[in-house]
């Protein structure tokens, strides 16, 4: 071990709960913060629509899920960042927070300190808001959160056809209620992708170590305390770093149950049959993980006003130079510009399904060619009550673990989700898209019954990419961390990004786990 080094903290993992975690201690402490990625150097990072190109390993884990049982036993592409920023790194930058309801939820499940009205000023804190200044966000913070510089013209009538379908207008879909349409906020700032990475790292403190191309392969523990971290640099050295107070991983629902699990933390007979020394029996390591599942309806346009063709390479020059020198045109883009929430049914506590407006075709996540125009209804459940795992395949640390969401396991996400089909379907058909739409393309006009609108949705829908709950919060015997985030039974140790989320939030995860590592980095000051 050529490298042996002591800090206050080793933090693992520089995404968006990680970089908050990091930034924050190292106020007060000397803290080590070890990514597995690389720097964020890569342009394409910093140009907002640069993400659609942001799929190598480079940038990006490149996991797929094990056979999806329920959607014709298919292995979903499932993107997660691997960089300074980690997915905050390679999203569409859309800031959505979730439902209020959500966090008086997780309250509820014993999760003290975590209503809404607990975690709002933690929200509130990151947050420099462009636009509004009201109890609901935060002026001044580390995060800058703004509207979008412009909007295609498909993403505008967008918004006037859900209101024509009786989904009313929503300014501010953080704010007093969440239901309606609107345009997004995204984090940018001056019109250049605001990660967590440039929001909480890029001016920091000599207390602050940042490793990249350092892979965790496990944590040290001498007893039932962590005591530091062993990890792999870029050429494959072993090295060991050393925290004087505590470890953190901040590596996200995939990462940090993975390596608690390397670590002989977890289900003793899983960890057996890896050969794998039980330090410490813990059966709800990668149990209770959960996701949004995508199902998408696309149609060609007959108008020359979607984004689709704008990347080849005359146009992507002309583009280039034109956000270079006024900072407007296509590669300002989120892609996914305007949404809205809704009911999937008037008795339903709050929205459940969440519908994005893409203004182009986007098929397969993206990897599917399709020439001509188009536009892509993505339409999500938001609250699914399937629940997956992550387990290892290996004690091989460079190995990826089997990520199962076990989408459709409940039939009533199936009906959640062919509700949201609906409701996207009647967008496209309101007043306002009859000029623009010139066909249906996917599933196709012939699709109505609900047989094979089920069909459709097995054979096509796809992962959000919003994994969350595989080291859950709570005070019950499955419970991975109680609320203060300390893995349950061992010291030193706790967990802070979206696998503590006992239940999926109604919306993206982007903010929420940014807020998940504000309080965090509160509750290890206080116990300090």
């Amino acid at each position: 071990m050529p490298r042996t080094e002591s800090f206050d903290y080793v933090v693992v993992g520089a995404g968006a709960a990680g970089c908050v975690v990091a930034r924050r201690l190292s106020e007060h402490a000397r803290v080590l913060l070890l990514e597995a990625g690389g720097k964020d150097t890569s342009p394409l990072i910093h140009m907002p629509a640069g993400f659609t190109k942001l799929t190598g390993k480079n940038v990006n884990w490149g996991f797929k899920t094990v056979p999806q049982a329920q959607v014709n036993q298919r292995e979903m592409h499932y993107p997660q960042g691997r960089t300074l920023g980690g997915s905050t790194s390679i999203n569409a930058m859309i800031y959505i927070r979730g439902h209020r309801l959500d966090f008086d939820e997780w309250s509820a499940l014993g999760c003290a300190g975590w209503s809404y009205s607990d975690v709002l000023p933690y929200f509130k804190r990151s947050e420099n808001n462009e636009r509004f200044v009201d109890p609901y966000h935060g002026q001044g913070g580390l995060l800058n959160v703004a509207d979008q510089t412009q909007h295609n013209p498909l993403s505008k009538v967008f918004v006037r056809a859900a209101q024509e379908v009786g989904i009313p207008y929503n300014p501010d879909l953080n704010g007093a209620q969440q239901a309606g349409v609107s345009f997004y906020q995204v984090t940018q700032r001056n019109v250049r992708r605001e990660s967590a990475a440039t929001a909480f790292l890029k001016e920091r403190s000599a207390n602050l170590t940042v490793r990249t191309r350092a892979l965790a392969t496990c944590v040290l523990f001498e007893g039932s305390c962590a005591a530091g971290i062993e990890y792999a640099s870029k050429s494959g050295q072993m090295h060991r770093a050393y925290a004087d107070r505590e470890v953190v991983l901040c590596g996200g629902a995939v990462n940090s149950p993975k390596l608690l699990l390397l670590s002989g933390v977890g289900p003793p007979d899983e960890l057996l049959s890896h050969g794998i020394v039980v330090k410490h029996a813990l059966p709800g390591v990668g149990k209770n993980f959960q996701d949004h599942m995508d199902v998408y309806l696309a149609a060609r346009v007959s108008q020359p006003v979607s984004y689709n063709g704008q990347d080849r390479w005359d146009r992507a020059v002309r583009h280039g130079f034109q956000y270079l020198l006024y900072k407007t045109g296509p590669v300002t883009a989120c892609v996914a510009e305007a949404g809205c929430f809704l009911k999937s049914a008037p008795e339903v506590r709050s929205p459940d399904i969440q519908i994005h407006c893409l203004p182009a075709f986007v098929i397969d996540h993206g990897r599917m060619r399709i020439k001509g125009h188009g536009i892509t209804i993505n339409t999500c459940n938001l609250r699914p009550r399937s629940i997956g795992s992550v387990t290892l395949r290996s004690a091989d640390p460079s190995v990826p673990p089997a990520i199962d969401p076990n989408f459709l396991d409940d039939p009533y996400d199936l009906h959640v989700s062919m509700e949201g089909f609906r409701w996207g379907r009647r967008i496209l058909q309101a007043p306002s898209f009859r000029p623009y739409i010139a066909s249906e393309l996917l599933p196709g006009s012939a699709v109505q019954s609900d047989d094979d609108i089920a069909a459709y949705i097995r054979t096509w829908s796809k992962n959000d990419y919003h994994p969350v709950g595989s080291c859950t919060m709570g005070v019950h015997e499955a419970a991975v961390v109680d609320p203060q985030l300390r893995v349950r039974g061992l010291r030193s140790l706790r967990v802070a990004d979206a696998s503590i989320m006992p239940r999926l939030i109604s919306g993206n995860t982007q903010a929420t786990s940014i807020m998940i590592g504000e309080k965090a980095a509160d509750m290890i000051l206080a116990d300090s």
